[in-house]
């Protein structure tokens, strides 16, 4: 029988699966990070060869019975910072006396695009705290569209929301601006009911600025025409993703996988949203993932 080793990786956790090569899970495990641009590619290492022995153990088999390793986790996108802890981890494991392993390393969403089509062609729209899509077309390439992060991008992600939502919060409070029923939320929520007080939470508290999109999604729902037109207009880039991505797969129809809470839980934002995609493109069908990103990066690890 073939073994294959999927890892997804984030910054609170990895998690880790044995799979046979039909995508049976045979043991699993779970550890610490792997952002390895933040707490050092070695330690991730460490984790990593952790895990990999706990599941093998855990199955009564060696690791010299693994065909293929893969970890897909955040900070991996580009090629260079993946061979990063590509080599930190030949390293590791040749240090602690154990034999070479194919060990590949890819970002988080790649996997998830994996899973999702189980490695067939497809699309994934992520948009959690930050966003951005990933396709694959009928030949195998891998196209992107967004992510530049929260300082030139993130488009549509619970960030955007939020920081829209604070910016109009803070004009209520001039005068610059019209009253949102938000700065009511947003006192109820943090305590929050004065501009002495937002400067305080934003620049010295660190105040996380993507909880705020809920309240922004809940003020848009109760017909408050700020955050209904932040609401439009995010969408609205969420729909240039879409166009751009259809453009670059060239597709008569594109599957496409919602990912991330913002757009995956159901509130206003979310539901809107699909009604927009459904009205603006007749081509588009939004679909459930096949499979998890962690079987994702098993079909990545079947491939190599």
């Amino acid at each position: 029988m073939k073994y294959y080793i999927g890892l997804d990786g984030g910054g609170t956790k990895t998690k880790c699966v044995l799979s046979d090569a039909d995508f049976n899970i045979i043991a699993e495990s779970a550890g610490g990070p792997s952002t390895f641009l933040l707490i050092g590619a070695d330690t991730v290492a460490s984790t990593i060869l952790k895990l990999i022995l706990n599941v093998t153990e855990s199955a009564g088999i060696n690791l010299t019975d693994i065909e293929a390793i893969v970890l897909g986790t955040t900070g991996a996108g580009r090629r260079p910072d993946a061979e990063l802890l590509e080599e930190a981890f030949a390293g590791y494991i040749s240090k602690n006396n154990f034999s070479p392993l194919k060990f590949h390393v890819d970002s988080d969403a790649r996997i998830a695009l994996e899973g999702a089509f189980t490695g067939r062609p497809g699309s994934i729209l992520i948009a959690g705290t930050g966003s951005i899509m990933f396709g694959k077309d009928k030949k195998g390439m891998i196209h992107r569209v967004g992510g530049f992060g929260r300082f030139i991008g993130d488009e549509g992600s619970g960030y955007m929301l939020g920081r829209r939502g604070l910016i109009a919060v803070a004009k209520s409070f001039d005068g610059r601006g019209e009253y949102t029923v938000l700065s009511e939320f947003l006192k109820s929520e943090f305590g929050i009911d004065d501009p002495a007080k937002l400067i305080t939470e934003v620049y010295k508290n660190k105040f996380d600025i993507a909880s705020v999109a809920p309240l922004v999604i809940e003020s848009a729902k109760k017909n408050d025409t700020i955050c209904r037109t932040i609401i439009e207009s995010e969408i609205s880039e969420l729909l240039q993703h879409i166009s751009a991505m259809k453009s670059l797969l060239k597709m008569d129809t594109m599957n496409l996988c919602l990912i991330g809470s913002t757009l995956t839980t159901e509130n206003y934002y979310s539901e809107l949203f699909k009604q927009k995609v459904t009205a603006t493109f007749d081509s588009i069908n939004i679909i459930d993932a096949e499979l998890p990103p962690h079987l994702g990066a098993v079909v990545m690890a079947k491939a190599l």
